[in-house]
């Protein structure tokens, strides 16, 4: 019977995908409308599923069918290349214009390393503590998480121009993080 109810659900996790499809082609005049309704309509095709069938295998049945499509999508605008022509050279892209100065270098290395690790580790204890689960599987998931984030905010602080930016969103998420934790652990 759940087939059947994916099989009527189908097209709009297809017409989703395709706006999206869409919108990630090109700039334009309809590029927002596009997002919108795409990720509209794969949000109300896996709300129309949980009541049809279930909340576990509605959402899924959806949401594999969304990137089997978008799958699709994305193969099918691949374009085969000919190795053996060389491409045109690029230049590289331009470091930054500012001068070079010794306490921004230091700053930066202090906010990719110790403050990226302390948002990554609030993070990790964030999910450990109080995300919702049998306590193994939020260990073993905030775990997985701290290296992974500990890397996305190394990459980001180092390829930032904004170094105020950059201390605000670690110094932020790391309050955060780690204050969710503590309240949680204290109560």
């Amino acid at each position: 019977m759940s087939a059947l109810w994916v099989l009527a659900l189908a097209p709009l996790p297809l017409a989703g995908a395709y706006l999206l499809k869409q919108a990630w082609d090109g700039p334009s005049p309809n590029r927002p409308w596009f997002i919108l309704g795409g990720w509209g309509l794969l949000v109300v095709a896996i709300a129309a599923s949980v009541p049809l069938m279930g909340p576990a295998r509605g959402p899924s049945a959806i949401l594999a069918i969304a990137s089997t499509v978008a799958l699709v999508l994305v193969a099918l605008g691949v374009e085969r290349r000919n190795a053996k022509k060389k491409a045109a050279r690029e230049l590289a892209p331009e470091p930054s214009d500012r001068r070079r100065v010794v306490w921004r270098g230091w700053l930066r290395g202090f906010l990719a390393g110790p403050l990226a690790g302390i948002a990554a580790l609030g993070c990790g204890l964030a999910i450990a503590i109080c995300a919702p689960g049998q306590i193994q599987s939020r260990m073993v998931i905030g775990g997985l998480m701290v290296p992974f984030l500990w890397a996305g905010g190394m990459a980001w602080t180092l390829s930032d121009d904004k170094i105020l930016r950059a201390f605000a969103v670690l110094a932020g998420v790391s309050v955060v993080t780690l204050g969710a934790a503590f309240l949680k652990g204290a109560l």
